[in-house]
């Protein structure tokens, strides 16, 4: 197929009333099982990468990797930098080729969550690439566990505290031009140490609100009924990666204490940890409708 805007591929997502996942794939094995995955059942996919894996010359690496795969996928892939909190490196991957950048300016003041958001859209949309924000704030599962690099805090965060407020959504939109918005509605990021709660009075007035498509930050460990709801309630897009790491290195781990040596070829070592996480990937992709819709 091909490397798509974020925008397109969300827009056919809201008029038809399935969401996309969005998987953080750290490196190229994890990409290439995520696309692997997407094929099989011939969905759209996001690929998202990390700040934290994309410092110095790692982003150029992982980049060219990526839009490789997109290259010659058989099936729309997006390339989408997720949570970043600085402009000038959000610039850095628009110029370096990704197809989708989020600016997250959910932890400042409303004003200048605008005024930042803004100057990303307009430098991004002069090169096609799309824009996601977040309005409101979705915490953090696990303490000092943050993806955008908040200071580490004594106390669990109260997804309640930072709802996405429906008086600011319109103003928001309108100010920025942003192309789909991130949503507090009671999920988090990372483990649970909870019970999640959705506020889907909250989630149907916001998509009553929106012109946009809306993403729900959090997708890992939220239950399976919450999230068909919660499509059916306007979300688009639906984060995933601590399920994918908890898969992953879960199996990783029965296996190294099931060896008789650790002098384990990567190929091998990695063969049943792969398994796990592919599984994971399609669960969420028939979770949130996107099967055969490619």
């Amino acid at each position: 197929m091909s490397l798509v805007s974020l925008k397109e591929m969300l827009n056919d997502a809201r008029k038809n009333k399935y969401a996309v996942g969005a998987f953080d794939v750290s490196n190229l094995e994890m990409a290439l099982a995520v696309v692997e995955v997407a094929e099989k059942k011939k969905s759209p996919v996001i690929l998202m990468g990390l700040c934290l894996d994309l410092q110095g010359d790692r982003l150029d690496y992982w980049l060219y990797s990526l839009r490789k795969i997109a290259q010659k996928a058989s099936v729309p892939v997006c390339i989408h930098l997720d949570h970043a909190t600085d402009v000038e490196f959000i610039k850095k991957c628009v110029n370096a080729g990704f197809s989708s950048v989020m600016i997250d300016g959910s932890m400042l003041p409303l004003k200048e969550n605008i005024e930042k958001t803004k100057t990303v859209v307009d430098y991004a949309h002069k090169f096609d690439v799309s824009v996601e924000a977040e309005l409101g704030h979705v915490g953090d599962g696990i303490v000092g566990s943050s993806e955008i690099g908040a200071p580490k805090k004594d106390t669990f965060d109260k997804p309640e505290d930072s709802l996405t407020r429906p008086d600011e959504l319109k103003q928001f939109i309108d100010a920025t031009g942003v192309d789909c918005i991130a949503v507090a509605v009671g999920t988090a990021h990372g483990i649970y140490v909870y019970k999640p709660k959705i506020h889907f009075d909250r989630l149907k007035t916001l998509n009553e609100i929106s012109v946009v498509p809306m993403v729900m930050h959090g997708g890992s460990g939220t239950p399976d009924a919450l999230i068909k709801e919660s499509v059916q309630n306007g979300i688009c897009k639906l984060n995933i990666f601590s399920e994918m790491l908890t898969a992953f290195y879960g199996t990783m781990k029965d296996e190294l204490n099931a060896a008789e040596h650790l002098a384990i070829w990567p190929h091998n070592a990695n063969e049943k940890p792969l398994i796990a996480l592919k599984k994971v990937v399609a669960a969420k992709i028939d979770l949130v409708g996107s099967t055969n819709k490619a």
